[in-house]
Parts: C-alpha cells; structure tokens; sequence
C-alpha cells in the first residue's frame, strides 16, 4: 500500500501559521496574568493621571541636592500604610486625602537618617499647610522612648511625631518595591499615588529642595 504524503513546501508553508499562532497564544496568557499587551507596560493607575503629571513636571528639577530623588514612571497608589501618632491613636496615609505629603520611614539606629531629619524638620516649618506635610514615621521596634529623646536631640520642632513599632510599613513598601534601606521617602499626591521617591537622605531644606516640593504643590 502506498501512503501518499504531502510535498515538503506544503508542508512547511502549513507549519508557519501553525507556529505562527502557538506562539501569539502563549503571548495571549502571559498577557492575561500580567496585563501586558503588546511590548507596552501596564498602565498605572487612571486615579493617579495627575501624580503622573506632576512627576513630569518635577522632573527638571531633580538636580543638586536633590538629584537622586526618582520620579514615578508609572504613577500608582501606595499600600494602606497603617501607624500611630504620638498618643498612640492609629493613623494611615488615607487620612491625609486630598494633601499632598512627603512620607519618610526613619530609624534611630540609621545613621543617615539623623543627618536628614534636620533637613525634613526645617522643610516642614518652610512648607508646611493645609495642603502640605512632612509625615516622618519612626520604625524602631525596641526601646518606644528613645525615638522621641533622638528627635529632641537633633533640634526637631516642627514634625508630628509618628511611629510603627512593627516595621509593617517598611515591609508593605519593601513588597511594593519601593523601599530598599533607611531611610526611604515618597511623594504622594492628595489621592494617595506615588509622584517620587528617594532611598537614601537628601537637603530636603535646601534651595533644590524647596524649588522640587513646591512645584508639585502648584495645581
């Protein structure tokens, strides 16, 4: 018996579609779990259109004393980041809504963060407002007194003091990945979307400083 077969040509002009298509489908359901299409990369956050635009906007002026801060690529809202103020009562970001803040996490065994914290505390007394704040969060986890003994210690006056003696919210923004070491600082717009962020200090006070914060201030 003879067992006609197709000619090669043939053949292989059937297998490119074939490929053709594997190939796209395998692309289809990486797509659907993680939300690419194309070679784009996943849009950020339609509320936070606005901390994209500022991010732009701020981006010049990233220089100087501030030249390491990064500006949001794709501007998304933060985790809820939960902790306390100075008489204990629990706090998160969502009760700064409609400000525009600049969250800092700060340790007092973080060496640069007592070179820093000056800085922060003399932006706060420079900008601070209704539609402005420096939101420093200490997260020691031993020792609850110490933190506010060291804030004494290096002339703070002007910030609120809040605390997590959890760490939870460097482990949230460390998962998010926009925490790396101390001390780590974002942003954030009044809807809760990052603008910027920084992992390291930085002459918050200085001329580059104020210039950057207050030019996202402006609507």
């Amino acid at each position: 018996m003879t067992i006609e077969t197709e000619p090669a040509p043939a053949a292989q002009r059937r297998k490119g579609p074939l490929i053709a298509a594997a190939v796209l489908a395998g692309f289809g359901a990486l797509a659907a779990v993680y939300g690419v299409t194309g070679l784009t990369r996943n849009p950020g956050d339609p509320a936070c259109r606005s901390a994209r635009d500022i991010a732009r906007r701020i981006e010049p002026l990233v220089r100087g004393e501030v030249a390491a801060v990064r500006p949001a690529a794709d501007a998304r809202k933060l985790p809820v980041l939960a902790f306390q103020d100075a008489a204990g009562q629990p706090k998160s970001l969502a009760d700064w809504q409609g400000r525009t803040v600049l969250v800092n996490l700060w340790a007092t065994w973080c060496i640069p963060c007592r070179k820093e914290m000056p800085a922060l505390d003399a932006l706060q007394g420079k900008l601070g407002s209704p539609q402005f704040e420096v939101v420093a969060v200490n997260i020691d986890t031993r020792n609850l007194d110490k933190p506010k003994t060291w804030l004494h210690d290096v002339g703070s006056s002007h910030l609120a003091y809040y605390s997590d003696a959890n760490a939870k919210v460097f482990q949230e923004l460390k998962v998010a990945g926009k925490a790396i070491g101390m001390p780590t600082t974002l942003l954030v717009d009044p809807n809760g979307c990052e603008i910027a962020s920084l992992s390291g200090p930085a002459e918050w006070a200085s001329a580059d400083g104020v210039k950057l914060i207050t030019a996202a201030l402006q609507r």
